[in-house]
């Protein structure tokens, strides 16, 4: 086959950037910064974060960023959302948008593309951006998270059954503290410990991709950003070694000169 007929496929596809990860990685806050450069719009392949109320652990978008949510006992399936997010990219291409799909289900992103139904590899052009941070790194900003979230009297989140099984428990214990105190450090213990496995297995689905349905995917990786905890020096790491150089990525691939690299922050 003529290689010059495939590339000139490829080049007059649609273009879809994705943006993945796991768990506090920064997905969201890339996403909102690259739409804002390249007049972008943003669809939520996360979950939790498709539902109404979410916001804590999940680091939800904001409501003046978003179209809209699924309520929370709705049965949003990976079809749902991958008939859903074909019809929001086809508006968006349509004004002259760039699709963003962000989002830790990666089972819903694989699914969009993968699945013949949806034909999505024969009729858009696809840009992965892998946001990676060290695990251990993970694990303590998750922690903080969540003991922000309590300490804020907010139950709502990744969190959810074991929240609600302590509001249940505590109830049921008349005026005795310690008791109320060792089954909310419980709940939080689950729910730290849940949100460590639902990392694992992100990274792993991750892998999967890349080594068995051989996606190629830029890969930046961040730890060392989120190793600092002042803002002001976050912030700017951020911008010059995740920001930027994703950035030059989109770039290249919206004008058709893509090539897959990895970046390691330093």
């Amino acid at each position: 086959m003529n290689t010059s007929i495939i590339n000139n496929n490829k080049f007059n596809k649609k273009k879809v950037v994705f943006i993945t990860g796991a768990t506090r990685t920064g997905k969201s806050r890339l996403s909102v910064d690259l739409a804002t450069h390249f007049r972008g719009e943003i669809i939520n392949s996360d979950k939790m974060q498709v539902y109404k109320g979410l916001e804590i652990v999940t680091n939800k978008i904001t409501h003046a960023e978003k179209q809209g949510d699924t309520e929370p006992d709705s049965n949003f399936t990976a079809e749902d959302f991958c008939l859903k997010s074909i019809d929001y990219i086809e508006i968006f291409l349509n004004t002259q948008c760039v699709p963003i799909i962000v989002g830790g289900s990666n089972s819903f992103i694989e699914k969009l593309v993968e699945d013949l139904v949806f034909m999505f590899k024969h009729k858009y052009d696809n840009c992965f951006i892998w946001i990676d941070v060290e695990q251990s790194v993970l694990n303590r900003r998750v922690d903080t998270r969540v003991d922000e979230m309590v300490n804020a009297g907010i139950r709502r989140s990744i969190g959810v059954p074991d929240m609600t099984k302590y509001s249940r428990e505590e109830k049921n214990i008349d005026g005795d503290d310690e008791s109320k105190k060792m089954i909310l450090q419980a709940s939080i213990s689950s729910i730290k410990g849940n949100t460590r496995i639902l990392i694992c297995n992100q990274l792993d689905k991750i892998q999967l991709l890349i080594n068995e349905k051989i996606w190629s995917v830029h890969h930046i990786i961040a730890t060392n950003i989120f190793k600092e905890d002042r803002k002001e020096v976050v912030d700017e790491a951020w911008r010059n070694t995740v920001l930027q150089p994703c950035l030059d990525i989109v770039e290249r691939f919206l004008k058709n000169d893509d090539h897959n690299i990895s970046i390691e922050c330093t």
